[in-house]
């Protein structure tokens, strides 16, 4: 939760703040609540804004203002849909809520608070935890963006069959706050707390004079004893927790299809080449294997599979190094091939997988998508699974998806970053160890079941089904699994008494059916990608019901919450993945109509072959000190970026950028409390608190000074001096599109400035024999490429070169640590 502190620092004073999660049999309901005082003798508006994973159903928020509360209710989207309509239509649309990174997503609401008063906002989310490499994650992140006297974070897990092991990383972990943290285990339950002091909470790898930016990450597994799994029963509901370890590994048969293609170009292709290698290095022997790379043409290590010998291994990999991007996008091609490749070899007794890896589009050959995926699915024909990785932003996700879900398997975003390489090896870790093929699970006295037919089973995952139970009076319940281990079939039966005494605390009862209407509006609206007709609506009706009853934000759901101030209404959708989601004002007669709507969210810049350039990210330079080479890094656009901050002199440099377009249309500058500079691409005005001035760029040279400020403007540059900062903003033009930039001309020593321009302190040193170009930044080692930049800095716009490398590395906070919400 947080409000810009840029603008509106020390009006507002966060009373209290409190997450509260708890996780029963892997379920987990978090509940964010936050007190928040207005410290002015005049109305404020209040923001809240937390992120929630993105595999998370919102289910509850309220506001409690003057004693009165605001409770969000879940309606069918569609009856929202007028007022953004109508928003729309009369062109009032204003700020941004987006996903955030890999895993979260934001949630953001505001409310104008009287004088001196104070208001408590209360966010519940639901998840269930998944399984991956043996272990469940609850990631937590807190970013209040102050220091908080009151701070406090609990965590209460409760696993029927014991606590296997426990541990707490994250940003939130490091420094003084690993202090903080206390954990506190049982038989069957475990405790962790956070509860930092107000020093602390500025003293950790990520926070700063803002208090706590992170995440705390709680990685935890069960005991594993009944190997015919874990069922529970509760209120006429039951899960079953399938994930057998006492079966042999099976042989695998997987065959590598790789894109070469011109988009792959640089960092992309030198990171699928170093996963590659080490994948192939993590081959077991009895595996056979196949590599394809395409572009325009199908191209093969060797035409058939072969076994996972040292000397194969060294030969495949010899092949993997002299991978090199060319030529256009023939998908349909490549993964015929592949699918080929496995059936001509089949061997009894293993596990076929294929995966594919790509950034694009298909642009050649057979390019249209659904006669791909028929093509496809025709040719597998449910022997085997296939798994899609895109890579980056601008990749068909959606197209990847449905392919993958056609064909028994799923689709995984790689996203374009230094570790990009990390994500490929950690994705093929999980499908690296399959130890069951074909599973059925089968329930007698069950309904309304969740998934019961899986095509692979993998060491360090997890089957989960729920559903109802017919008859409540029953006294047993009996499960049934039956499934092929190395060609062999093999069952496991199990019957448990429904009527044994449940270890569910009381306020906790109703965790199963939430788990099973959770888990089965997740599968219904993965289903919606493959259904056509009726089937599809009616699975859709299905999935809203269960949203609505159960006050889900889905997909299909929105949130509305009324406000105080006259009636104003926001209405909160929950974002695709990749997608923003934007808010839409209407202030007519006083009343503010907000809702969000998805729009294409861009990553950086996909340099391509197959298509012209398109700008979808700024990018800046940082000279280094003792360096000749600078580094350089990528911000997606569009976003209102903190620039530059001085907390001490009350300074601050905000610059909005937009989609599609280089730099910034407009920066805003503050300073002190009554100097407020903002420039846009057609004017520059001044305002001192009591008197304004206007220039135009282009005009005559001209200078204006007033109580420590002067700003001096030239044709297409103007020169703003703040106390002891001192920076030009620069109007470039390139073809039809005007944009500004700025340049730091000064940054004297003893001014200790914040934001994306802040950083001084950078340091790298070149990692000599690796295999790609690598470079060690804050002791860590990260992956680089050698790429152009054009300095805008200056106005001649010369052409450089510089170390690319991901912002996370240089700035070691995530990119929503650098963003406002007003300029």
């Amino acid at each position: 939760m947080y409000f810009d502190l840029l603008l509106f620092d020390y009006l507002f004073n966060i009373i209290y703040f409190y997450i509260n999660s708890t996780v029963t049999s892997r379920y987990a309901t978090t509940i964010i609540t936050s007190r928040v005082a207005n410290t002015l003798n005049e109305s404020q508006e209040i923001q809240f804004e937390v992120k929630i994973p993105k595999n998370a159903f919102i289910s509850k928020f309220r506001m409690v203002i003057e004693g009165k509360t605001y409770d969000g209710v879940v309606k069918e989207k569609e009856e929202a849909q007028q007022q953004y309509n109508q928003a729309v239509s009369r062109g009032q649309s204003a700020g941004l809520v987006k996903s955030v990174g890999r895993t979260l997503e934001d949630f953001k609401t505001s409310v104008t608070v009287a004088a001196f008063g104070k208001v408590t906002f209360e966010l519940t989310y639901e998840e269930l935890l998944k399984r991956h490499l043996g272990k469940y994650e609850l990631l937590i992140n807190a970013q209040p963006m102050q220091p908080v006297a009151d701070f406090k974070m609990d965590v209460h897990i409760q696993e029927k069959p014991g606590i296997s092991f426990l541990e707490v990383k994250g940003d939130l972990s490091t420094g003084d706050l690993a202090n903080a943290i206390k954990t506190t285990r049982a038989d069957k339950d475990a405790w962790v707390t956070f509860y930092p002091t107000r020093d602390q909470q500025t003293k950790c790898k990520s926070c700063g004079e803002n208090g706590l930016n992170g995440d705390l990450l709680i990685t935890y597994d069960v005991e594993r004893q009944n190997h015919k799994g874990e069922v529970m029963v509760s209120n006429g509901y039951f899960v079953h927790y399938f994930a057998p370890s006492d079966v042999p590994r099976i042989p695998k048969n997987v065959v590598f299809i790789i894109d070469q293609s011109g988009s792959m170009h640089g960092r992309k292709i030198d990171q699928t080449r170093l996963a590659l290698l080490r994948i192939l290095s993590d081959l077991d022997e009895d595996d056979h294997f196949g590599l394809i790379t395409f572009d325009s043409e199908v191209n093969f290590w060797k035409r058939e599979l072969l076994k996972a010998t040292e000397e194969n291994l060294e030969n495949a990999k010899s092949f993997v190094k002299e991978i090199r991007d060319r030529g256009t996008t023939d998908i349909n091609a490549a993964v015929l091939a592949g699918v080929d490749m496995i059936k001509q070899h089949p061997r009894e007794g293993t596990a076929s997988i294929l995966i594919l890896l790509t950034d694009g589009d298909p642009t050649t050959g057979e390019t249209n998508k659904e006669k791909i995926m028929a093509n496809v699915k025709e040719a597998i024909g449910t022997k085997f699974p296939l798994y899609c990785l895109g890579f980056g932003y601008d990749v068909n996700f959606d197209f990847l998806t449905k392919m993958s879900l056609e064909n028994s398997g799923v689709a995984r975003r790689i996203y374009e970053d230094s570790d990009a390489d990390l994500q490929l090896q950690g994705f093929y870790e999980e499908v690296a160890v399959p130890l069951l093929t074909d599973i059925q699970l089968k329930y007698p006295g069950g309904t309304n079941l969740t998934k019961t037919s899986f095509s692979l089973y993998f060491n360090g995952s997890e089957i989960v089904v729920s559903g109802q139970i017919t008859d409540n009076s029953v006294e047993s319940f009996t499960t049934e699994v039956i499934a092929l281990s190395k060609g062999n079939n093999v069952m496991y039966q199990d019957t448990i008494m429904t009527k044994d005494p449940s270890d569910v605390p009381p306020e906790n009862e109703d965790f199963m059916q939430r788990l099973w209407a959770y888990l089965t509006v997740k599968q219904l609206l993965e289903r919606q990608v493959l259904l056509k007709g009726q089937e599809k609506e009616d699975e859709k009706k299905e999935a809203l019901k269960l949203s609505l009853k159960y006050q889900f934000v889905t997909p299909l759901t929105s949130m509305v919450v009324t406000k105080p101030q006259e009636g104003d209404v926001e209405v909160a959708d929950k974002p695709k993945e990749g997608e923003y989601v934007s808010f839409c004002f209407n202030k007519s007669n006083s009343r503010a109509d907000m809702i969000f709507k998805p729009d294409i969210f861009h990553s950086m810049s996909r340099m391509s072959a197959e298509s012209s350039p398109t700008v979808h990210s700024n990018r800046f330079l940082l000279p280094v000190v003792g360096q000749s080479k600078p580094l350089c890094f990528d911000v997606p656009v569009p976003h209102k970026l903190r620039l530059l901050q001085d907390s001490a002199s009350e300074f601050s440099m905000n610059g909005e950028s937009l989609t599609g377009q280089n730099g910034f249309h407009q920066i805003t500058f503050h300073y002190k409390t009554n100097h407020h500079l903002t420039i846009n691409t057609t004017s520059i005005r001044y305002h001192d608190g009591q008197n304004q001035v206007e220039f135009l760029w282009g005009q005559e040279p001209t200078q204006h000074n007033t109580e420590g400020v002067s700003l001096i403007l030239r044709s297409n540059e103007i020169d703003v001096t703040m106390g002891k900062i001192h920076i030009v903003i620069l109007l470039h033009k390139e073809k039809r599109d005007m944009f500004l930039w700025p340049a730091v001309r000064q940054q004297p020593k003893d001014v200790s400035l914040t934001g994306i321009l802040g950083k001084t302190d950078a340091s790298y040193e070149e990692i000599q024999g690796s295999q790609t170009p690598t470079l060690k930044i804050n002791d860590q080692e990260v992956s680089a490429s050698w790429e152009d930049i054009t300095d805008y800095r200056l106005s001649s716009k010369p052409v450089i070169k510089c170390w690319l490398v991901s912002f996370y590395a240089v700035m070691q906070r995530d990119i929503s640590g650098f963003t406002v919400t007003k300029l």
